[in-house]
């Protein structure tokens, strides 16, 4: 007998592994408190890959393919991948063991650790999701010293032709519509109905609580409104290119109270457990651009997330790990605020922003990093509780994708390994880019004094605190000259002002 095991993020229909019907092979699925535990998940996250993982098994037995699943609250269940193997490899007296390459550094080694204890044959097979290998990114960017997601990007248009014309030349005549991509909402056009399915999964949830699993959160059980199979998955792409990916260039980096999904995909978790290829997404976004049904500015946009951004970070990934997770630039370590698990701050940008993430298990990238990561790099707290924060709140949150986000990107705790500076702002990015800032208790205009917004000494104090490692980057000079021409007196107060907020975090 032939074991095979699936993670909870490998729900991947097209893999080969399903391609025939082999009585002599059983597929493996476990919910484990192992993975419900190790960070504080999302409510939501642990109930929509349970359902997931639900739907996916089901669908395989359907198929004719033998399935051992082991619930939640299964009285075999041991609660460990390794325990459960253990029990499984026994109990089918197995000859063959394989599993899927697994996403995050401690589930390959684990798994890698448990492989080369057995005496049975073991191996590891790739899960034939990504664009790239796990160590492409590494191979482009051999011998150099900076790696630039933009030449990883403009890689793997030509190589994978996305957005490319018969000539060799990029769509719309420039690799990069970055810049037509940064307009503010004014609320016209109005955000598509949201028409995602529904299910009720309360029994599942009840599940899961009586098992004892930790969660925060709202778990909108039952009404739950994230897609749990292929075909759900496949119909909230065909709806978001229909009704949202036509604006989504332009709004991309909008940020609203009124609005949370403005023209957003919400495709990022059926992509992350493998529900949905990213090569269907790409070309199903590049049809409707040669369709002329969106503009080049949004299909690019769109494009270079997936074919871009998604698979440059995992690449950083692969390469930096093990240790990447440890790094802290700025030596910062200043706890979370409890508003972090509640929302209730006075900053009316992080309220909304955490209360997005909270009720929905899920915020735009924008408000991830120009709001809660840019107030969490400004006031110091510590970037490995971030990390821990980040990958538990958010529903498409797997290490290898959140972490090069959350300590490259946004905390630039590698010291510019991922980012080419820190994506800090003061408050005039948020006002501009959101409505955040009307009926706020901080004014977003004043410095000074205890109703002035935190995020504006905060950023000169940011600045002037770590002058040493920063000022001799080039994409800073500006902020830099800045300072300079700060009299000593208003500098002083400003650092003031800072020290103050840096010290009392949890009560603004």
């Amino acid at each position: 007998m032939k074991l095979r095991l699936i993670l909870g993020d490998q729900l991947n229909h097209e893999h080969s592994w399903f391609a025939h019907v082999d009585s002599d092979t059983v597929f493996v699925m476990m919910e484990v408190r192992q993975e419900t535990d190790y960070v504080l998940h999302h409510a939501q996250k642990i109930i929509a890959i349970f359902a997931a993982m639900r739907d996916f098994a089901r669908r395989l037995r359907e198929a004719g393919h033998r399935v051992h699943y082991l619930a939640i609250d299964d009285a075999d269940n041991r609660q460990s991948v390794p325990g459960n193997l253990d029990y499984l490899l026994a109990h089918y007296q197995a000859s063959d063991f394989a599993w899927q390459a697994p996403d995050e550094w401690r589930l390959d080694q684990q798994l890698a650790a448990y492989a080369a204890g057995l005496s049975i044959p073991a191996h590891m097979d790739d899960t034939e999701h990504f664009y790239t290998a796990r160590d492409e990114a590494a191979r482009i960017f051999e011998g150099r010293q900076n790696w630039l997601m933009e030449h990883f990007y403009r890689r793997m248009r030509s190589k994978h032709g996305v957005l490319m014309s018969a000539t060799g030349k990029p769509a719309g005549g420039q690799w990069n519509f970055d810049h037509d991509n940064r307009e503010a909402w004014d609320g016209m056009p109005w955000e598509p109905a949201d028409i995602r399915f529904r299910h009720d999964h309360s029994a599942l949830w009840q599940t899961i609580q009586a098992c004892g699993a930790k969660s925060f959160g709202e778990p909108n059980a039952a009404s739950f409104a994230w897609p749990l199979n292929h075909e759900e998955a496949l119909q909230q792409l065909e709806r978001f290119v229909e009704l949202a990916l036509p604006h989504f260039g332009r709004y991309q980096d909008a940020m609203s109270v009124k609005a949370w999904r403005l023209f957003h995909s919400l495709l990022s978790f059926a992509m992350n457990v493998k529900l949905l290829s990213p090569r269907t997404v790409v070309e199903r976004v590049e049809a409707a651009w040669r369709d002329g049904a969106v503009p080049v500015e949004s299909a690019e946009g769109y494009i270079r997330q997936i074919i871009g951004w998604r698979e440059y970070v995992r690449g950083v990934y692969w390469h930096r790990m093990p240790g990447y997770d440890e790094l802290n630039a700025f030596d910062h370590h200043t706890p979370l605020p409890w508003w972090f698990w509640d929302g209730k701050t006075r900053m009316r940008c992080l309220a909304a922003a955490i209360g997005q993430s909270l009720e929905h298990a899920h915020t735009h990238h924008i408000n991830r990093l120009m709001v809660i990561g840019n107030f969490a790099l400004l006031a110091g707290l510590s970037p490995q509780a971030l990390h821990r924060w980040y990958l538990g709140i958010y529903i498409d949150a797997f290490e290898w994708v959140e972490l090069p986000n959350t300590l490259g990107m946004s905390q630039f705790a590698d010291g510019g390994q991922l980012a080419t500076k820190p994506y800090v702002s003061s408050a005039a990015y948020i006002a501009r880019m959101s409505d955040y800032c009307k009926g706020c208790h901080y004014d977003k205009k004043a410095r000074l004094g205890e109703r002035a917004c935190p995020y504006n000494a905060l950023y000169w104090d940011f600045f002037d605190r770590n002058r040493d490692q920063l000022q001799g980057n080039h994409r800073l000079g500006m902020v830099f000259q800045q300072l300079k021409r700060m009299d000593d007196g208003a500098l002083t107060a400003l650092r003031e002002r800072a020290t103050d907020l840096r010290g009392r975090v949890a009560e603004l």
